[in-house]
């Protein structure tokens, strides 16, 4: 699986979080029944003209060979990629929307999105283009706002617990199915050899923001109520902080290491034998033991461990949706439509390790035939979109400071979920 691209995606996310929210074409949520109103059909004829596609770097690399198929049964269409640096895609992206000189198709990911939704940046998605229900639920829920979608999924991802199956067969363990089994098994982990039991994500940032957030639903917490109203200083937000800084207090993790980048070198190399991550690391392992099939005999995944309300993750991935001005629709929305195929969603695995998020696709054996990909498909079926609110990413980062209070004892839980609850009021949704 390629490198870093996917996390490489959420740094975006914390880029644009940290830089807030720049200003975009028009400003407010659009009217539903406008919205709804512009939602035409797409028919089956074949797609023509030029359409223009922006996206960033990573995944839409390969985009020129996967839709070779569309391209060919729409002879009068061209298809222009412009491929932007992660870092820089929303700004940029940003700023071509707000000065009139977008593209017609615009790559998107679901943690991260919330800005764009609304009728003054993108078209509705069109009536009958795709079923909903074909994808992973919250990655579809990810793009709609008041009962309007705007974006397609594309593809998927979602975090699990990935472990040393030799460490743990070693310990006489298995997987933990709920936080009370965490501490134990990694304390066998490290009793069969493992320095710490868990590499823990020690940026503060907003990734331990999302983890946070994520451990909070998994204690019943909501983040936001039905109300568009902030619920963060919760006994369930609070159980989360605490969750978060038992590794470190119950010394399974450690404060000082390893970094995002020493991640996988410590997992191989014994110092750490479970990490917390997505699916991309699976294809990375064998080059950071530089062994063929290291990966396989050594290592196993699972869901995430249960708190009281179940085992839940967030989902992320990429997502198309077609600018407000676009001036071909038509054409843009069948592009749109041909990769939401499973068949197109495979062809991309193939290209460059993108899960789908057309759950028929995980059928195909190239993905069927993964078996450390069973865990993270188990998990996307249990899975939450973060809150699709302009201020997510800023909350999400508050959070991330908080918790490095918490896990080095500077702070209790109940006070910093009370400060991320002030300052998540502080700065409201985005919407008010």
């Amino acid at each position: 699986m390629p490198h870093l691209s996917r996390r490489d995606a959420l740094r975006l996310a914390a880029g644009v979080a940290l830089g807030s929210t720049l200003p975009l074409a028009g400003c407010g949520r659009g009217d539903t029944a406008a919205a709804t109103a512009t939602a035409q059909p797409v028919d089956s004829s074949p797609a023509t003209g030029t359409i223009s596609v922006w996206a960033a770097q990573g995944d839409a690399d390969v985009l020129a060979k996967v839709i070779k198929p569309f391209e060919k049964a729409n002879p009068d269409v061209e298809v222009t990629f412009t491929l932007i640096p992660n870092g820089e895609y929303y700004t940029k992206l940003q700023a071509a929307i707000a000065a009139g000189k977008g593209p017609d198709v615009a790559q998107f990911f679901p943690e991260s999105q919330a800005q764009f939704l609304d009728t003054s940046t993108l078209k509705p998605v069109p009536d009958g283009l795709v079923e909903p229900d074909a994808f992973f639920k919250s990655l579809w829920a990810a793009g709609v706002v008041d009962d309007v979608a705007y974006t397609v999924p594309w593809y998927a991802y979602t975090y699990a617990l990935v472990y040393r199956a030799d460490l743990a067969e070693k310990a006489g363990v298995t997987a933990p199915a709920t936080w009370e089994a965490m501490t134990p098994f990694l304390k066998a982990l490290q009793g069969a050899g493992a320095g710490h039991g868990l590499g823990a994500d020690i940026g503060w940032d907003i990734f331990n923001g999302q983890d946070v957030a994520m451990y909070a639903w998994q204690a019943g917490g909501s983040l936001l109520s039905s109300a568009g109203k902030w619920t963060l200083d919760t006994p369930a937000m609070a159980d989360a902080l605490k969750y978060n800084a038992s590794f470190f207090t119950e010394g399974t993790a450690d404060t000082a290491g390893p970094t995002f980048l020493d991640a996988q070198p410590y997992f191989v190399s014994g110092k750490t034998a479970a990490m917390i991550t997505g699916p991309w690391v699976i294809g990375q392992l064998d080059t950071a033991a530089k062994k063929d099939g290291w990966t396989a005999s050594h290592v196993a995944t699972a869901p995430l461990p249960a708190g009281s309300s179940g085992s839940v993750s967030f989902s992320a991935g990429g997502t198309w949706g077609v600018l407000a001005d676009s001036d071909n629709a038509d054409a843009s929305w069948k592009l749109i439509r041909h990769l939401a195929l499973p068949s197109t969603q495979v062809a991309q695995y193939k290209a460059y390790s993108s899960l789908p998020a057309v759950i028929s696709a995980w059928d195909d054996s190239a993905i069927k035939d993964q078996p450390l990909l069973d865990a993270f498909f188990t998990q996307l079926k249990n899975t939450r979109a973060f809150p699709q609110v302009a201020t997510w990413q800023q909350v999400a980062t508050r959070i991330g400071k908080e918790t490095e209070a918490v896990a080095k004892g500077r702070e209790s839980a109940a006070k910093a979920a009370a400060n991320i609850q002030a300052y998540a009021e502080s700065i409201g949704t985005g919407s008010e």
